[in-house]
């Protein structure tokens, strides 16, 4: 069964969909520490906040039904019920590229790289999935 759902919007940078609305602060937290610039490059995220009420609670499952097949973004940035409450704000990044299963959680001073490698195709999806901490979260590369 479809869901009569509001079309989720194709912006032209990588979304950020913002799914729970229970703490403006954290939200506001979130979205400062994704937008500020990182490294010695200064790397800013290419990034567009989907900040709508609509989207209020919506479940994975929910999402990918309601993206076209042919969405133009290869991954998803969702800023989640435990984005929002974890003290770290751990987004859930969604492989949207063969609507797999492929999923991991980073926290927004991590988003930049993310973005940044995804979107050019410089590395895939699953190099970051795998280089989660034991509680799934990416903090980054270790050092070498």
């Amino acid at each position: 069964m479809k869901l009569s759902m509001k079309q989720i919007p194709e912006p032209e940078n990588a979304p950020v969909l913002r799914t729970d609305f229970s703490d403006q602060i954290a939200w506001e937290k979130i979205r400062a520490e994704i937008l500020q610039p990182v490294g010695i490059f200064r790397f800013r995220a290419n990034v567009e906040f989907i900040d709508d009420i609509d989207f209020a609670d919506i479940r994975k499952d929910q999402l990918l039904e309601i993206l076209p097949t042919d969405y133009n973004h290869s991954f998803i940035i969702v800023v989640d019920q435990i984005a929002i409450s974890d003290p770290e704000h751990p987004l859930l990044l969604i492989d949207l590229f063969d609507r797999s299963v492929h999923e991991f959680r980073a926290l927004p001073a991590q988003i930049q790289g993310i973005e940044n490698n995804l979107s050019i195709a410089n590395m895939d999806f699953e190099e970051f999935a795998e280089a989660v901490d034991e509680d799934g979260v990416f903090r980054g590369f270790p050092e070498p």
